[in-house]
């Protein structure tokens, strides 16, 4: 019964782990407006913001 069930309705995998993402959202300050123009302070970060910046423009 089970085997026909199945091959008529097919299977259906559910994990705990979408239930269990939808309460747990990892905080960044990746896409916050200071850190991605290097206001915090770090070099790496200002950088970065350069090499924005001049993409940005280079259509323009």
């Amino acid at each position: 019964m089970d085997i026909e069930k199945a091959m008529t309705d097919g299977i259906v995998f559910k994990g705990k782990s979408s239930v269990a993402k939808k309460g747990t959202k990892v905080k960044t300050k990746a896409k916050k407006k200071s850190y991605i123009s290097g206001a915090h302070g770090s070099g790496a970060a200002k950088m970065r913001a350069e090499y924005r910046r001049k993409r940005a423009n280079r259509h323009k």
